[in-house]
């Protein structure tokens, strides 16, 4: 399976990180009939969050767009947790929310940042609907929050 998600995500020099723990009342991903609906993922490592503050003021788009691939490898891993990436058949919608500074309207670059992401491990199937919205704020003060659907064999 050396063209697989796992596999491509090596070629990039990612590895699937642990599943991040949820912050509150909610699981990372629920199955329901052939979709997984990922709960918002925020730029966690190793258990920490990996910035804090707005897109736009402290936090740079090119810096956001990185934490946005960051929330993106959470929530493959919350689905391959769950059902395995290999399972995956099509990257259906990601919604990003980006904790913008008044004037900043660069979110939909930012995302990118999880939907190229997408793109490369998946290729036509990695394409998908999205929504990129700027907010005042995110939990933890987190400047990036990526959420995913997908749909499984």
């Amino acid at each position: 399976m050396s063209n697989g998600p796992h596999a491509k995500l090596a070629e990039l020099g990612f590895e699937l990180p642990e599943v991040v723990p949820p912050v509150a009342s909610y699981v990372p991903a629920v199955q329901s009939g052939q979709h997984v609906y990922v709960s918002g993922q925020l730029p966690i490592a190793e258990g920490k969050l990996l910035a804090t503050g707005k897109v736009g003021a402290g936090i740079s788009a090119d810096q956001a767009k990185d934490l946005a691939q960051r929330c993106a490898l959470n929530a493959l891993a919350a689905v391959d947790s769950l059902v395995g990436l290999e399972n995956v058949v099509k990257v259906v919608k990601v919604t990003g929310f980006v904790a913008s500074a008044p004037g900043f309207t660069g979110q939909p670059a930012v995302i990118n940042g999880a939907s190229d992401l997408f793109g490369i491990v998946f290729g036509e199937a990695g394409r998908h609907a999205r929504s990129a919205v700027g907010v005042a704020e995110l939990p933890l003060d987190a400047p990036v929050e990526i959420e995913l659907i997908v749909e499984v064999a």
